[in-house]
């Protein structure tokens, strides 16, 4: 009977490994400087535990934000050193002027780069371990795909995007009757007879079911695949892949059963949960009125200069329940930007004027929009508010897209996040998924994980 094989690290601990080891190597280069270079700054041994904490929650903080902790740049160690350096710089910075829960500034300020150096050290020392070791090959979890592959582009794709190391080595087509052989760049189609022989000879550690219909898997493939699960080994059904490795709903693998895949997330009913979302709402917008109108002179200086028309605009978005209401925003298009009727935004649209450009990279555009969030038309965090127009163009084409409205619209949320502006019919599924992944997995963690994030996409100015 074929065994799991190979040692390989789960997406979970994969990034508790990098943030604990962050920290281990950190503190370790710390002390070696205190051992060797005779450090006064910063002594392990000798300064306040509370000092030691400041620096590690900075560093996770800061981390978190520069993206050290995504597994796609994590992989990828050119990356990961630019992150590094932006992570290292801005908490040291921060920590030196931290009053009374650092140590002083030292007389003899190179005490001071010292400090920076040996972090920079700790950090990249342990992520060229992770980037030649834990990331290499020889860790990567090796999967086979059993089912139906007529999709199997859009079945494998998103699972390569999402996780390095989720490596699907080939697939058996289980239906009892198809036509010519699959073709895939990469991957390979295995005989449905050969299923126990390719576990052993592949060394594969986990099988994925992809079938809509499950009648159409054969008996022959059905017996090994019960006899593999008696076994121990691990299979697993392909949506409740995606959306662990993607944190994505794959709406259009979803069928009749759809209510299986929609267990919607209990802090939407949740009275506690809602009660400080309005309150952290209340606040958030009270904070974003007050940066806004401290914003607003220098917008209108830069519309009058090169947008040269109204400084706001209005426009019917869908909210709760599918419920209307106008959105405010800093005008970014040029006048009379859709004389030729309702069109999608693009990417490097040709009606967003230069200084609209700028405002939509930064989010500066946004800020008009914390006033529908103090009248409870929309909150921070929730999927993006779309035109009507839309709505009822893609609800007809993409199944369950009515969904997202079950909450309030925001300013920001997982799909803003996550992806790319949505300018498609493609784009907007995408969008879709991760929507409702939010929806089905609310939380006060994941809202905090995606104002983290929101900072991340505004500093690699990834607004559309």
């Amino acid at each position: 009977m074929p065994k799991q094989s190979g040692i390989h690290f789960e997406i979970s601990e994969r990034k508790i490994l990098l943030r604990i080891l962050d920290i281990v190597f950190v503190l370790l280069s710390l002390y070696t400087l205190e051992l060797f270079f005779n450090s006064e700054y910063f002594r392990i041994t000798d300064i306040p535990l509370i000092s030691i904490v400041v620096l590690i929650v900075y560093l996770q903080i800061f981390g978190t934000v520069f993206e050290l902790y995504d597994l796609r740049m994590a992989s990828k160690y050119d990356v990961t050193f630019r992150n590094v350096v932006l992570t290292v710089s801005i908490t040291v910075l921060i920590y030196l002027f931290t009053p009374i829960l650092t140590p002083f500034l030292p007389i003899n300020r190179i005490q001071v780069l010292y400090f920076y150096l040996a972090i920079l050290a700790g950090y990249l020392a342990w992520r060229l371990a992770y980037h030649f070791f834990i990331s290499s090959p020889r860790f990567y979890k090796k999967v086979l795909v059993v089912g139906e592959v007529s999709d199997l582009q859009n079945l494998i794709l998103p699972l390569r995007e999402a996780d390095p190391n989720y490596h699907i080595v080939g697939f058996i087509n289980c239906e009892s009757e198809h036509d010519d052989p699959i073709k895939f760049k990469g991957l390979k189609e295995f005989k449905q007879e050969e299923l126990l022989e390719v576990i052993i000879d592949q060394k594969i550690s986990e099988i994925v079911v992809a079938t809509y219909n499950s009648e159409n898997i054969t008996n022959d493939i059905y017996s090994d695949l019960i006899t593999l699960l008696e076994a121990g080994f691990t299979i697993r059904e392909y949506t409740q892949v995606f959306e662990e490795i993607t944190h994505r709903v794959p709406v259009q693998f979803v069928g009749k059963d759809f209510y299986k895949y929609f267990p919607f997330s209990r802090s939407n009913q949740n009275t506690v949960y809602l009660f400080f979302q309005r309150l952290g709402d209340i606040m958030l917008s009270l904070l974003g009125i007050t940066v806004g109108t401290i914003l607003t002179p220098f917008v209108l200086i830069g519309n009058l200069i090169a947008n040269r028309g109204p400084l706001f605009y209005r426009q019917d978005r869908v909210g709760k329940n599918g419920s209307t209401f106008s959105i405010i925003k800093f005008r970014t298009m040029n006048k009379n930007a859709e004389t030729n009727g309702i069109q999608w935004a693009e990417k490097d649209d040709l009606r967003v004027t230069p200084f609209g450009k700028f405002l939509r990279r930064t989010r500066i555009d946004e800020f008009p929009q914390f006033i529908n969030v103090l009248k409870n038309e929309m909150s921070v965090i929730g999927p993006r508010p779309e035109r009507p127009y839309f709505v009822k163009e893609l609800s007809m084409i993409i199944p369950f897209y009515e969904t997202r409205h079950i909450i309030k619209p925001g300013l920001t949320g997982w799909a803003q996040v996550s992806s790319r502006y949505g300018g498609t019919v493609d784009e907007s599924l995408v969008k879709l998924q991760y929507d409702l992944y939010y929806i089905k997995h609310r939380s006060f963690w994941l809202d905090l994980n995606i104002l983290v994030k929101t900072f991340s996409t505004i500093l690699y100015y990834r607004g559309q």
